[in-house]
């Protein structure tokens, strides 16, 4: 009652509240800033920055051996050598060591600070006395980085308290690679740098489930107590914890081709949101209040990353903060008391915010914060207090719900399903300390997102085993490639290896081009009695017939001065015929015809005709092809080394279909080139690649040695799949294309 009797209270709590219409709009907000940071076009521009990280796998349980990783926090650095058994269960043995970051090392040279890194290495190998083998480095480096490569990134700002000179637009693993070897570590290689968030994926996806989608919300906790711990399998403990960051940011699992940054277009990759800026473009300036626009003034980098601001744990307590002298200034709290304290800055910290919103607790813990201020509440003030704890809080929630949304619906789309199922990892003082937080989180996003169905995951160790599951699956990777490189390298042909291959064509091309050597020929260069390519002025009806695979094509064709119009159908061929006898088959042929010319009311009409017989044929005329050989799966009998076209007009004979008139035969590959040389005179090569291959161009008849004359040029059918029959390429020839040939019927 004493809440709804305050309207300045009601105002700043409907301020606070971000209703699901409102949600809804800032989710398709994160959406088009998502794209735009995706694109290549304006990722310049993006507040969204979608960064590529060059992760493009999860772990699948195989990855082992010793890996050593290296998380610079806010205050501190860890080591962690991680032993990986690759048993499947993925449960790491895990020794880790931490090291207090000097706070004249966060500010200093750059140099500097990876020194002190590197030495915090050589210390901590020397203390678990490691051996000299190769050691790979996984590096947490949780800041904004441009990655170029896994093992290559330049950092792009510093934050959290950092400002070290000479980094910025550096790539930070040479420099951390560098320091490592003034140490004379030369055994240890950096493979691989990630951010807290990657680290966080990584780490979930280690229960056996793959994890694609991480969220940090607050304070991160990193087990610490400067010295030593273990845990996994040599000695199991539960390590003290120390805040490692406080803003907040995602990642996820992209497709590839959709990272338009990258030229990778097949696989996923993982992207790293920087979401934290988002709405630094004004997107959400109808979502600010004035306790925000407070808050951010007063910050080091006004008008720079609105939505941590909104979310972050770090500034959760000053949105309180500014809200409580507000409601002090409208004399709706703390009346009679003095409220100075109030308008120092951090004077209330966020985890006495989650601690006033408990329901059991929280009216004690609100009394106790405000009475250590110096301020005298009474009960309506501390449950007013309260109140306005929990709008900031469930805000900051249903915001993240509505980023989180957003990644969600775009990976569904992007992935064209109809609902994605996927685990989400999530760390972050905020998740993790707040049950409340944890519902609002849940349930918001199952309604922002309806299509998707998201199990949430609670990172148990930050980052470092993450760390060491990126270094292990970049090892993975790395060994698999290689293993695919050597069995490629026979089919990587070099370009000294295809000019020799063009020599050898060129050469077996007038083998079969000569009168006397065109029997020894394997590109058997056909001659096609086509000597002329359309011109655009060709004008008529004609008939069309298409066979060379189970189907056989009818066609009427009109060509006309403003274009070509065309009729067909399709009839199939049984095995049965095709297998069959040769006049089984023709028969076939022409009773086709026959239903499609009384179909299409062309029985009285006598059409020229154009046979496409895409099989091997020596032509002796434009109307006259004798089969060499049948391809395809046709094998039907009394064919070969008969005219084709001879055996189609007795066919008609035989089924008493007399108005026949066949003027051309030829092969798929001459039809190719005459289609789109009716498009483009200058068209005089055909090629065709699919279930089989062939090409034909136009020979100067000079050349032609098979066929007397030589004024013009003449279509030649080059029949060029038997090249290489005589041996020629048996050196290029691998073992794949033996067990293949060994396979097939010829």
């Amino acid at each position: 009652p004493a809440l709804m009797s305050c309207p300045q209270v009601q105002r700043a709590l409907l301020a606070l509240t971000v209703p699901l219409e409102m949600l809804q709009a800032v989710k398709g907000r994160m959406l088009q800033a998502m794209r735009k940071g995706l694109s290549r076009q304006t990722h310049a521009q993006a507040n969204v920055r979608m960064l590529p990280t060059y992760i493009c796998s999860t772990p699948d349980g195989t990855e082992k051996g010793d890996l050593l990783v290296v998380e610079l926090c806010q205050s501190h650095v860890r080591t962690l050598w991680v032993t990986l058994l690759g048993d499947g269960n993925q449960s790491p043995q895990v020794m880790h060591k931490i090291f207090d970051t000097p706070g004249d090392i966060m500010k200093g040279k750059g140099e500097a600070l990876f020194d002190f890194i590197a030495q915090c290495v050589r210390q901590f190998l020397a203390g678990i006395g490691s051996p000299q083998h190769r050691l790979p480095l996984g590096f947490v480096f949780p800041f904004s980085c441009r990655q170029t490569q896994l093992d290559k990134a330049e950092l792009i700002s510093w934050s959290k308290g950092f400002s070290c000179s000479d980094v910025e637009g550096k790539d930070v693993v040479q420099l951390l690679q560098s320091a490592i070897n003034k140490q004379e570590l030369y055994h240890v290689d950096v493979v691989a740098l990630m951010n807290d968030t990657v680290g966080t994926m990584m780490t979930c996806s280690m229960g056996g489930e793959p994890c694609e989608v991480a969220l940090v919300v607050g304070e991160q906790r990193a087990p610490h107590v400067p010295g030593w711990w273990w845990w996994g399998g040599l000695r199991q403990c539960s390590p003290p914890l120390l805040p490692a960051d406080t803003g907040t940011n995602s990642c996820f699992m992209a497709e590839a081709q959709q990272v338009e940054m990258v030229e990778e277009t097949s696989g996923r990759m993982c992207v790293n949101t920087e979401w934290g800026c988002f709405g630094d473009d004004g997107t959400l300036s109808d979502v600010l209040t004035p306790y925000d626009q407070c808050v951010d003034q007063e910050s080091s980098s006004p008008g720079e990353k609105r939505f941590e601001k909104l979310v972050g744990s770090f500034y959760l307590g000053e949105i309180v903060r500014h809200a409580l002298t507000a409601l002090a200034a409208e004399k709706a709290l703390f009346i009679g008391s003095s409220v100075a304290v109030l308008r120092t800055k951090d004077v209330l910290k966020t985890q006495q915010v989650l601690e006033i919103i408990d329901n059991e607790e929280g009216m004690a813990k609100a009394r106790g914060a405000l009475e250590a201020l110096g301020l005298r509440p009474s009960e309506r003030d501390c449950c007013r207090v309260q109140q306005i704890c929990r709008a900031v809080v469930s805000r900051a929630a249903a915001l993240c719900a509505a980023g989180l949304a957003a990644i969600l619906s775009h990976m569904c789309q992007s992935r064209e399903l109809e609902r994605l199922v996927v685990n989400v990892g999530v760390d972050g003082e905020l998740y993790r300390g707040h049950t409340r937080f944890r519902e609002i989180l849940q349930s918001v996003t199952g309604l922002l997102a309806p299509e998707c169905t998201a199990t949430l995951l609670p990172s148990v160790d930050g980052t470092g085993q993450g760390a060491a599951m990126v270094t292990a699956v970049t090892l993975r990777l790395a060994a698999q490639r290689r293993e695919v490189d050597r069995l490629l390298a026979p089919l990587r042909l070099s370009r000294t290896d295809l000019e020799r291959v063009q020599v050898l064509m060129r050469r077996e091309m007038e083998l079969g081009l000569g009168r006397e050597s065109n029997a020894n020929a394997s590109v058997r260069m056909l001659p096609t009695y086509v000597c002329g390519t359309p011109d655009g002025t060709e004008r008529g009806e004609f008939l069309a017939l298409d066979l060379g695979g189970t189907n056989f094509r009818v066609l009427v064709v009109r060509v006309a001065q403003d274009g070509i119009r065309m009729a067909s159908e399709i009839y199939v061929i049984p095995t049965a015929i095709m297998q069959g006898t040769g006049e089984a088959l023709f028969d076939h042929i022409i009773e086709c015809i026959m239903d499609f010319q009384l179909k299409q009311d062309l029985m009285e009409q006598v059409l020229p005709l154009g046979f496409t017989f895409s099989f091997p044929c020596q032509q002796l005329g434009l109307d006259k092809a004798v089969l060499l050989s049948w391809t395809k799966g046709f094998s039907a009998s009394g064919c070969v080394g008969q005219d084709v076209v001879h055996l189609l007009r007795e066919a008609a004979q035989r089924k008493q279909h007399l108005g026949l008139k066949v003027v051309a035969v030829v092969n798929d590959t001459v039809g190719t080139m005459m289609s789109c040389g009716y498009d483009d005179p200058k068209c005089e090569i055909g090629l065709i690649v699919g279930t089989g291959t062939n090409a034909c161009y136009m020979e100067e008849m000079q050349n032609v040695g098979t066929v007397e004359g030589e004024q013009g040029r003449m279509c030649i059918n080059m029949e060029w799949g038997a090249f290489g029959d005589n041996g020629c390429l048996d050196d290029i020839f691998t073992d794949f294309d033996r067990l293949v040939d060994e396979k097939t019927i010829n």
